[in-house]
């Protein structure tokens, strides 16, 4: 159960904090609080040459990932409640899905994180071990990883893509209905860019449409511009 901490290691400041690592997570909370006008502070850490979390944000939190954000002597991790605490204490009756969205808000909100992304990281760590593996077992490595990807992943994957092609053709813009992005919208496209940077083919009109509607958004470009690099905002889509 990831619980709120408090830490030591931050200096006091009258702004929220975001810990931002670079291409993650983190990136969607600096959207959210474009959206919402909320002041924050950015704290820039850089991956490592194994394209992992710096030590560094271990000062932080226990778990060392990101996103983080601190809020005076609240230390908050896991995207789906740092966007839920955001939206609920400085919302302003923002973010919110009408009476009939509430039920896919909701739904999104958690389905990104517990039931999508983890297929497509498996997807990124059967691609990974062959590459990292000695060079004399990789093509062996390879056709294994690749094979069980085929057989195992990638028909789930079709299926999601096509639930959530579904959905949006019938919502026709934002996850939970309604005119501007909710929870279920900041949790969902870490995802997407995510599959789009690997496989846009996998994805339908609708998705591809969507995800380039969000980066039209002027919110979305100011969190690109604070942020910094982002490769999966760089897909061609």
């Amino acid at each position: 159960m990831a619980a709120p901490v408090a830490s030591d290691a931050e200096t006091p400041s009258s702004k929220l904090v975001v810990h931002h690592l670079n291409d993650s997570r983190s990136q969607r909370i600096l959207w959210l609080l474009e959206e919402l006008e909320v002041p924050y502070d950015i704290r820039d850490y850089q991956r490592t040459a194994e394209r992992l979390a710096p030590p560094e944000l271990k000062a932080v939190h226990p778990l060392g990932n990101a996103p983080v954000i601190t809020d005076g002597d609240l230390t908050l991790a896991e995207s789906g409640a740092i966007v839920e605490y955001i939206i609920r204490k400085y919302g302003n009756g923002r973010a919110q899905p009408s009476e009939s969205g509430w039920v896919d808000n909701t739904y999104y909100t958690h389905y990104s994180e517990a039931s999508l992304m983890p297929m497509l990281v498996n997807k990124l760590i059967f691609q990974i071990i062959p590459e990292r593996s000695p060079f004399f077992i990789r093509p062996l490595l390879r056709g294994v990883f690749n094979k069980v990807s085929t057989l195992m992943l990638d028909p789930r994957l079709k299926s999601h893509a096509e639930l959530i092609e579904n959905h949006l053709t019938k919502t026709n813009g934002f996850f939970a209905g309604g005119d501007e992005p909710t929870s279920a919208d900041y949790m969902m496209i870490f995802c997407l860019e995510a599959w789009a940077s690997e496989d846009k083919s996998a994805l339908g009109p609708k998705t591809v449409e969507y995800i380039k509607r969000i980066h039209a958004r002027p919110g979305y470009k100011r969190a690109l511009e604070k942020g910094g690099e982002y490769s999966f905002a760089k897909a061609s889509l």
